[in-house]
């Protein structure tokens, strides 16, 4: 399946032949030599919930084109605003844009168009690379080179405050110390936010059915961090400092039924906001990126991850347990 099926007519979307997410999806652009990747996004509702509004004046009427579902709606859904989050609706875009250019390059193999499978695959890398390091910035670690510069400068920083120490020249050397002392306590920040990603327990797991405490939307968690990773002023938006455990919990990227709250789209939602339903959850639920994340639904009504998914976040295959009732015999039963 091609990201070319979130198209919406009539508006633009994420057009296949040209590998672009265009105007109000936002644009993902591979900029070649020293340039880097871009992406921004914005108004993406504006495609999948609303499509292109518009205004007609027809014998005196005033024509609107708006998403059928009115779920949410009023104070309740200003509130839940606070938690939509660009950069978790842009990691999964990009995640999209991935598996497009995979399944693209296969396609290009099985037609033997092999200059523009190697140019697919080329443009795979980078995007790959660019996930790769994004990913790193977030879990606070570094690649090899970035590590082996790091400490480089430190031996070089640690020379130059002996030499300003055997000439007697304690202002340098002060300076000097000073930036060693940043350095080292930056490198061990990182450490510790590394190894918190290596031991960090999930109260939830991808794919499954989640309820919210405060604004009762039902949502599917499709990604999920060991602490806070937004920005300090979307933390100050959605009031994060106010939790009982802050921004150092797990917090999930929450996909919101547009029966529901038909603005929101993806949420970034602190785990102890979270609730598991009682009982399977067999309702229908309706997002436009359902059928790109998931193969469909178990038994208890949770969504099954694909494997890229699953990948992208180190999560084990999950199997629903077995009924003991429902079996008729053995293992064959």
């Amino acid at each position: 399946m091609s990201t070319s099926t979130l198209t919406n007519p009539g508006t633009a979307g994420l057009y296949g032949s040209s590998l672009l997410l265009r105007k109000t999806v936002g644009r993902f652009q591979l900029l070649k030599g020293a340039e880097r990747h871009h992406l921004w996004n914005y108004g993406v509702q504006n495609i999948f919930l609303r499509g292109q509004p518009y205004d007609r004046e027809k014998n005196g009427t005033r024509i609107e084109a708006g998403w059928l579902f009115k779920g949410g709606g009023g104070d309740k859904r200003l509130d839940a605003s606070t938690e939509h989050s660009e950069s978790a609706n842009e990691d999964i875009l990009i995640f999209l844009f991935q598996l497009d250019l995979t399944t693209r390059v296969q396609y290009a193999l099985n037609l033997e168009q092999y200059d523009i499978a190697q140019q697919l695959r080329n443009r795979l890398t980078e995007v790959e690379e660019e996930v790769i390091r994004q990913q790193n910035a977030k879990k606070g670690s570094t690649s090899k080179v970035d590590a082996q510069d790091q400490g480089i400068r430190l031996l070089r920083l640690r020379a130059d405050i002996q030499k300003a120490i055997d000439t007697e020249n304690y202002a340098v050397a002060a300076e000097l110390r000073d930036e060693i002392s940043k350095l080292e306590a930056e490198s061990l920040a990182a450490s510790a936010k590394a190894l918190i990603y290596e031991n960090v327990q999930y109260a939830f797991r991808l794919g499954q059915k989640v309820r919210h405490k405060l604004y009762g939307y039902c949502g599917v968690i499709c990604g999920m961090d060991p602490v806070c990773c937004e920005t300090s002023a979307w933390m100050e938006t959605a009031n994060v400092a106010s939790l009982s455990s802050g921004p150092n919990q797990p917090f999930y990227q929450v996909l919101v039924d547009v029966h529901e709250d038909p603005e929101l789209l993806v949420a970034y939602v602190p785990e102890e906001k979270l609730l598991a339903p009682e009982k399977p959850d067999l309702r229908r639920f309706d997002h436009p990126y359902v059928s790109f994340l998931f193969y469909g639904t178990d038994t208890e009504g949770n969504f099954i991850p694909i494997k890229q998914l699953r990948e992208k976040y180190n999560q084990p295959r999950y199997e629903v347990p077995s009924n003991p009732d429902d079996e008729e015999g053995g293992e064959d039963g």
